[in-house]
């Protein structure tokens, strides 16, 4: 199998999560909200400027250094993706590296082009380039709470699980992140059982081969 397919997989995955940033761009405006599932899933269109699931760095120099350590980070796992595949790693590993591969670079896209093509940076941003605010819109406010009065410092306030709204690409790397971690033992479980029965083979010393020692030759001597 080629590694084409798992960039296809990465392209799926940008394709999908530009396709809903794009459409909600258009005809949505700021904090608009969409109910999906009653109150338990919404569209709600927000700029984030920062890190993913709403997440904020308040200065530029850290937004900069974001959209450029994204950038690093997207080749790194491209170059990480081809290399693993020629290893032969679980395919399922391959799959998952995909998923983060796209979900990242989804988001370098915002980050690095937006702000020009858009025109959504922040006013006082130094550059348009770069500074792109990255489009969520996937809420799951699946309840919310009032904290008890006797609880010190948050008594009162109103909680909502879940909180954070993110986008198509925070997803992708959520579930391939998600996925290797409960899945790590199965998919390198081939690579494992490879390098013991080496170390066993190894460990093995082989019999001397005496000529006439045999068990034919000695029982032929012995008659």
């Amino acid at each position: 199998m080629k590694v084409t397919k798992y960039f296809l997989v990465a392209l799926l995955v940008i394709v999908i999560d530009q396709t809903s940033k794009l459409l909600v761009y258009k005809y949505m405006y700021i904090h608009e909200e969409v109910n999906v599932l009653g109150d338990w899933f919404r569209i709600h269109y927000l700029l984030n400027p920062g890190m993913a699931f709403g997440i904020r760095w308040e200065n530029e120099f850290g937004k900069l250094a974001l959209t450029l350590f994204r950038i690093v980070a997207m080749l790194g796992i491209g170059y990480y993706l081809v290399k693993m595949f020629r290893k032969g790693v679980h395919s399922g590993f391959l799959f998952c590296m995909a998923l983060i591969l796209g979900g990242a670079l989804g988001n370098v896209i915002d980050s690095t082009f937006y702000g020009v093509f858009l025109n959504n940076a922040p006013f006082d941003s130094p550059t348009k380039w770069f500074h792109g605010q990255v489009i969520d819109m996937l809420y799951f406010p699946l309840f919310s709470i009032t904290i008890p009065n006797w609880l010190p410092l948050k008594g009162g306030e109103e909680f909502s699980f879940f909180d954070p709204v993110f986008n198509i690409a925070d997803s992708a790397i959520f579930i391939g992140v998600a996925i290797i971690l409960v899945r790590q033992k199965y998919f390198f479980k081939e690579s494992h059982v490879s390098n013991d029965e080496s170390i066993q083979a190894d460990s093995i010393d082989p019999k001397p081969d005496v000529p006439g020692v045999s068990g034919n030759d000695s029982g032929n001597k012995l008659n």
